[in-house]
């Protein structure tokens, strides 16, 4: 665009034919904006002018459907119980994407209601769009929950694709579709907007095929009053793995040997490029908050669902949580045609946020993420960053016993509220899997510079070819 070659009206349109060439097998994308070819021609107009917003001007990316824009399109999260709601503003993403001059594409399939609704469901279903496939093996599940995002942003159907998560929903489908996640420090990105989870862990990130990719996206994104550096993107340079000091998590390993080789071939590489790699002990287990984790998640679901549906317009079928349960109840055939909502039905049981139960319970899971968990690890081993494989390699999609996953380490960091980077380490039978990096709260900085560092030195993302299955 730089050099005239290309306008953004001309990369909306190429975007566009590819969606229609190639999502009919993917079922990524769930509404196009009507508007973006009107958008990318007024970006046009305005570098003309000389007017350039930044390095997103004229880019087309994708939103998921939980992420809120006061234009044509719908904001649903995935869910039949909110079609046809249109919001009255615009999310703070959607405001900051359009402040930098990128043109909103249109909103990405996902996982219904970020998957929060059963105990038994499949990554990448929702009632409004279907089921998304991967696209490096189509009978393969694209992860959640911000599923569509994963497998439009690697499918190039986009520059980039903006997620959001809870717990996993950036990190797990950007490495089992083969992209850089970034998992921001909770506050970073601003969660107005958003068809919530759970406001102490939610947040919206980038999924793109390159850390420069997801870097820029991120300064796009960064919330002015909370970010600490002007530009994220910045942090992509060579040589910073020179004198790194990353820990090795090996509790969270040893759950497939392919993927635990993987993980020794990334460590052998940093140590390569100058990064002293130790092993670490101590990280709480998964298990160390017992249950109080997951009664977080049902007491703020209920209250800040409950707040963001009391706030939408007239057109909205639904205004509160026990409507939506009711709403799923009456059209069961095409709401719950293969599995429930029994996570919707034991928030609707919660109290309120002022729950002795709920203080307590966000008071141990906060304490054993960061004070006992990262910060202590991070701290006594001096570390810049914490290392895991992010995941295992994707499974079969089974909408009659639901997921089935391959394992993954995305909780510590998505309790801390803190920075999480995944980046491909490689493929186990053509499967993409990726190796996250994480630490302190605001460390992004630092975390981009080994993503990237390791990016350069290994290469190890391959573009998915949309192969039917892999006894095909």
């Amino acid at each position: 665009m730089e050099r005239g070659e290309l306008t953004a009206e001309r990369a909306v349109e190429l975007y566009l034919e590819r969606i229609e060439a190639v999502d009919g097998r993917l079922h990524s994308v769930i509404e196009i904006n009507p508007d973006a070819r009107a958008i990318a021609a007024q970006l046009d107009q305005e570098r003309k002018d000389g007017k350039v917003r930044g390095p997103l001007h004229g880019a087309p990316i994708l939103i998921k459907d939980n992420i809120d824009t006061a234009d044509k399109m719908q904001t649903t999260a995935g869910s039949l119980a909110l079609e046809g709601s249109i919001a009255a503003r615009d999310s703070a993403v959607a405001e900051r994407l359009r402040e930098a001059g990128a043109v909103i594409l249109g909103k990405t399939n996902l996982s219904e209601w970020a998957n929060f609704r059963s105990t038994n469901s499949t990554s990448g279903w929702s009632g409004r769009g279907g089921l998304t496939h991967n696209p490096y093996v189509l009978d393969r599940n694209a992860c959640g929950s911000s599923s569509g995002s994963g497998a439009a942003a690697s499918a190039s159907l986009c520059a980039a694709a903006v997620g959001t998560e809870t717990n996993g929903s950036i990190v797990c489908p950007s490495s089992i579709n083969g992209l850089v996640g970034i998992k921001p420090t909770l506050g970073l990105v601003a969660q107005a907007g958003i068809i919530p989870i759970a406001h102490t862990q939610d947040t919206a990130g980038p999924m793109a095929r390159t850390v420069l990719d997801a870097a820029l996206l991120l300064d796009a994104l960064a919330d002015p009053g909370t970010r600490k550096e002007d530009r994220y993107a910045a942090f992509c340079v060579a040589g910073k793995l020179k004198g790194a000091r990353i820990g090795v998590a090996r509790q969270l390993m040893g759950r497939r040997d392919d993927a635990d080789k993987l993980a020794e071939e990334a460590i052998a590489a940093l140590e390569a490029e100058g990064a002293e790699v130790v092993d670490i002990e101590g990280l709480p287990e998964g298990g160390a908050t017992g249950d109080a984790g997951y009664q977080v998640l049902l007491y703020e679901f209920k209250a800040d669902l409950n707040k963001y549906l009391a706030g939408l317009g007239p057109q909205a079928r639904v205004k509160s949580l026990a409507e939506v349960i009711a709403f799923n109840e009456t059209n069961a055939d095409r709401e719950m045609p293969y599995f429930g909502q029994e996570h919707m039905i034991r928030a609707e049981e919660k109290g309120g946020l002022d729950s002795p139960e709920y203080k307590k319970a966000l008071a141990l899971t906060k304490r054993m993420a960061q004070a006992q968990g990262i910060d202590k690890a991070v701290d006594r081993y001096k570390l810049d960053a914490i290392l895991a494989p992010t995941t295992g390699p994707s499974w079969t999609t089974d909408l009659v016993n639901g997921d089935h996953g391959s394992g993954g380490s995305s909780s510590l960091a998505a309790r801390a509220g803190y920075p999480n980077i995944t980046v491909p380490m490689g493929l186990i039978h053509g499967l993409p899997v990726g190796v996250s990096f994480f630490g302190k709260a605001w460390t992004e900085p630092r975390l981009i510079e080994i993503a990237y560092g390791y990016e350069q030195a290994t290469k190890q993302r391959r573009p998915p070819q949309l192969i039917p299955s892999l006894e095909a």
